[in-house]
């Protein structure tokens, strides 16, 4: 990046300030460009943010008022050349619009003036930017270019998961085991895939669905076996375990392996080798093991249904995954990458609305859902934009029920269904401590989500306070 989006603090705060993190602004997606890069900003130092227009993405520290501003521009023709300020207040931060053209938008409502919740997400002409409260330290601006991921999947704007990342690719040309843990479709085989890549080793890429594995043919299929050893055996076979000769073995979903199978993988990783049935001797191998689950291997291993020695032997480094619904500030970038891989040099756009609502939907089939959710919605939509009837309807629903009106706001003057939502919102603010993270995970909805229903209900999250 350039002289605009240097570093624009090389110190990091200290103290209690520097723990819990300080506020961010997230340039997450354009709608008329989804492969723009994305951005991420640092408000620490920073009293104000000016947002407009410009040639170029770009941001810069400007100190000439007397008060830390920061100036980000974007390359958006829907927004003003002076569009919106933030301003830090006590403490908090609030956003008002400069006159703009086509108005400023805070959680899908057009507003003049706001105050700025954790989460929130503020639009400005066709472009998506979403607000923070606490992202621990890392540098005040970086652009997603400026990442230069090593393989792909190790992009992100998520602090805490670029420092797993890159632990993994510390580690990536080594022997050290790597455990991917995550939900199911959060990427976890995107990453084995990425640390192979990264290693150097010449041989294959073996990915085994340990899930898949017949308990009956466990051993066989993972040892192979030799012409003979059994009825049906008319051939010699090397098994799953010596094809990842020279290269990498993902073993994807080790917490489903039987136990039988986990006894013969400990001695392929405590000797080297392997003796496949109906053989006299071991035959050596050499492969990288890297493993993935989305289940808790400890409680199983408590619970004796996987091995404590073999689970010794799997965690060298491990690598969580937050799911999509927790790193949305990355959902921008994960969609380009998604759309070059199943639309090579093709140019497609999003509505602001089919934007907003990948961003309020809660994706709790992650990584893989929103797939499966762009390359439906861009075949439908053909030569056009992507609109939010394209998209599937649990999606776009989210954003009607995002939307939906509050009827007299008090609680007796909701209807039904809203009334019914409040309750569950309650009970899980009540059962998380009023934690509204752990409160969108118990309801399975995306955490931007909550903060719009804790706002339309007028919920107070001190009354959950543990």
């Amino acid at each position: 990046m350039g002289q605009s989006t240097r570093t624009l603090s090389r110190e990091v705060r200290r103290g209690t300030a520097a723990r819990a993190g300080v506020p961010h602004l997230f340039v997450v997606l354009s709608c008329d460009r989804p492969s723009a890069p994305a951005m991420r900003c640092s408000l620490e130092h920073v009293d104000e943010v000016m947002l407009g227009r410009a040639d170029r993405r770009q941001a810069s520290r400007v100190d000439g008022s007397g008060v830390p501003r920061l100036t980000i521009g974007v390359d958006d023709a829907w927004m003003s050349g002076s569009h919106a300020l933030l301003r830090r207040v006590l403490g908090s931060w609030t956003i008002e619009d400069l006159g703009s053209k086509n108005g400023t938008l805070v959680g899908g409502r057009r507003c003049q003036r706001a105050e700025l919740e954790d989460g929130d997400l503020i639009e400005l002409g066709h472009t998506f930017f979403l607000f923070r409260t606490r992202v621990p330290p890392s540098g005040d601006v970086l652009e997603s270019g400026a990442l230069a991921p090593a393989a792909a999947g190790f992009a992100t704007l998520v602090p805490s998961l670029a420092g797993a990342l890159a632990c993994a690719q510390a580690v990536a040309r080594s022997t050290v085991p790597v455990a991917v843990r995550g939900e199911s479709g959060t990427g976890k085989e995107v990453v084995a895939s990425a640390i192979h890549a990264l290693s150097g080793r010449a041989g294959p890429f073996q990915a085994v669905n340990c899930g898949a594995l017949p308990p009956t043919l466990v051993d066989s299929e993972l040892l192979g076996y030799r012409k003979g050893a059994f009825t049906g055996a008319d051939e010699d076979r090397a098994g799953l375990v010596r094809s990842a000769h020279g290269g990498t073995l993902f073993l994807d979903e080790i917490g489903d392996l039987p136990l039988t199978g986990q006894a013969a993988l400990l001695r392929v990783l405590q000797e080297g080798e392997v003796k496949p049935i109906g053989a006299t001797r071991p035959v050596k191998v050499d492969v990288r093991l890297v493993s993935a689950t989305h289940r808790d291997l400890e409680a199983l291993a408590a619970e004796e249904k996987f091995r404590p020695d073999l689970l010794a032997r799997l965690g060298g480094v491990t690598i969580a995954l937050p799911p999509l619904r927790e790193r949305r500030e990355d959902l921008g970038l994960l969609a380009a990458t998604l759309l070059r891989r199943h639309f090579p040099g093709r140019e497609i756009a999003l509505s602001c609305e089919a934007a907003r609502a990948l961003l309020v939907y809660g994706w709790p089939l992650n990584v893989r859902e929103l797939e499966r959710c762009l390359q439906a919605a861009v075949v439908l939509a053909g030569e056009g934009a992507v609109e939010l009837r394209h998209l599937p309807p649990a999606v776009a629903a989210s954003l009607a029920e995002d939307a939906a009106p509050t009827g007299a706001g008090a609680p007796e003057g909701l209807a039904e269904p809203d009334r019914r939502r409040r309750e569950e919102l309650v009970a899980a603010l009540r059962q998380s401590g009023g934690n509204v993270t752990a409160a969108a995970r118990v309801l399975g909805k995306a955490r931007v989500q909550l903060q719009r229903w804790i706002k339309r209900y007028r919920i107070d999250r001190g009354e959950f306070h543990r």
